[in-house]
């Protein structure tokens, strides 16, 4: 039986409750952690108001992977460390304990009623347009950027929040 081929994975991150850095540090730990995937880069951190929704600001990432999974099965498995996370959704757009989107997966496109690939909102917001564009700048234009130049997003932290969340 042949392997599937190892294709880069984006997955934005975000959490607007509880202790949101430490929820996405443990999501970047569960991410590693999947079956055929490699951990291979995480962006700085960035602080950005709601889009469409109230509540506190996120913090959010972009985690870039290494992985064998098929689409879906990564979906399945993004979903499952949303809930193990505490993820509830009561309505669209409400606030989240994490919050984890399969942003593109190699160069398949896909479309079906579970998955759009790459993710259909990904030039709408910026909190996932600056994070990516530190891991893959040629997945990114100038024109997308000035797009969501009016959103307000700020950088926090270098690539290395990772380690000095943990203590390392």
């Amino acid at each position: 039986m042949s392997q599937a081929p190892e294709v880069l994975a984006w997955i934005g991150l975000g959490a607007n409750l509880g202790d949101r850095g430490a929820a996405l540090t443990r999501a970047v730990r569960a991410l590693a952690a999947l079956p055929a995937t490699r951990h291979v880069r995480v962006s700085g951190l960035y602080a950005s108001a709601p889009i469409d929704a109230g509540g506190p600001d996120y913090l959010n990432a972009v985690a870039e992977l290494s992985t064998r999974l098929a689409p879906l099965a990564l979906l399945d498995a993004l979903q499952a460390i949303e809930q193990a996370a505490g993820r509830e959704r009561p309505y669209r757009n409400a606030p989240r304990t994490l919050d984890l989107d399969l942003l593109a997966h190699g160069e398949q496109q896909l479309d079906t009623q579970r998955l759009t690939l790459p993710h259909p909102r990904i030039g709408e917001r910026a909190f996932v347009l600056l994070p990516l564009a530190e891991l893959a700048p040629n997945r990114v234009t100038a024109a997308q950027l000035q797009a969501v130049a009016d959103q307000r997003i700020e950088r926090v932290e270098g690539a290395d929040w990772v380690q000095r969340l943990n203590g390392a």
